[in-house]
């Protein structure tokens, strides 16, 4: 202890950023192995919150294996709603997994850390030994040797920190596997899913070659039926539409045949008009006839005037 005392800020920084990664570490650790472990308890019995995850887990599986039948895929069902329900649990394994090789790195960062330090501090030394005051040159010897060891100091307590934490996980991985116990989370819900829920369900798809021509034989029977009530409804509305159209076109003709008794009443009473004129022209024709007859005896008589009145005056 007394030893760590005398670390440099940078070493004892470097080592507390371990301790403190080793701690989160341990308390992952068992948080994601008892989670795991209660989850497996749970995975075959017991009442579950739709919400949950054993909810998500059924829903999904009932929606598949009633389009898939047995062809369904029960570990991939597992797998998808694991990673989409329980992500935190699956990114602190990560973490786990990558804990061990990051303890070792940030002790081989504190080991160059260590080394650049020491480096730095007998480089100064041998600058030192260059002088001719041997004197002070003695008297910095201690000095200096005491910043390079502590320098080699950093350098080893980081990598005995880091060494240590990874060992310790290790062997704490080892005895509390998560991993392993998400793996007999996923048996057991496999063999739930598959030896319990299974049987109970109803499926869309064919179970044999026998089931699946009954169901054809049911699809091509429903699809007759539907195509016989729409036959009958397209018949239906055709007569119906025909029997509109025919009492649209007996009205029509109705309506044409008055239009067409009422232009004969016209062209009657044009044809009487037309005679009446006639009649009054052939008159009127008689009329002048006669009247240019008597100018004309009118002019004969005023012409036998006039030649008698002048062969009197003679």
């Amino acid at each position: 202890m007394v030893q760590l005392k005398n670390v440099p800020p940078a070493g004892a920084v470097v080592i507390a950023i371990i301790a403190i990664l080793f701690v989160l570490a341990v308390i992952l650790l068992f948080h994601v192995y008892l989670r795991y472990k209660l989850l497996s308890a749970k995975a075959s019995g017991g009442a579950e919150d739709s919400r949950g995850f054993r909810g998500a887990l059924l829903r999904e599986y009932i929606a598949s294996y009633k389009k898939y039948g047995r062809d369904v895929n029960t570990p991939a069902i597992i797998s998808d709603v694991i990673s989409t329900r329980l992500s935190g649990l699956l990114l602190c394994e990560r973490f786990l997994n990558n804990a061990v090789s990051l303890f070792v790195t940030l002790g081989l960062f504190g080991t160059f850390l260590g080394l650049s330090l020491s480096v730095a501090s007998l480089t100064e030394l041998i600058g030192y030994s260059d002088t001719n005051e041997w004197l002070s040159v003695l008297d910095s010897v201690g000095g200096g040797l005491m910043s390079a060891l502590s320098g080699m100091g950093v350098a080893f307590y980081t990598s005995l920190a880091g060494a240590g934490c990874s060992i310790l996980l290790t062997v704490l991985r080892t005895i509390f596997n998560p991993q392993a116990q998400r793996e007999r989370l996923e048996t057991r819900l496999e063999m739930w899913l598959d030896a319990e829920v299974a049987p109970s369900l109803e499926t869309e798809a064919a179970k044999d070659g026998a089931d699946l021509i009954n169901k054809m034989v049911s699809a091509l029977d429903g699809a007759v039926k539907d195509f016989r009530t729409n036959l009958e409804l397209a018949a239906t509305g055709y007569a119906r539409a025909t029997q509109l159209a025919s009492n649209a076109l007996g009205a029509s003709s109705e309506r044409n045949q008055q239009v067409l008794e009422s232009f004969d009443a016209s062209v009657g009473r044009f044809n009487d008009g037309v005679h009446d004129f006639s009649e009054v022209d052939y008159n009127l024709r008689g009329s002048v006839e006669r009247m240019d007859l008597a100018v004309r005896d009118l002019a004969a008589a005023m012409r036998e005037i006039n030649r008698r009145m002048g062969g009197g005056k003679q």
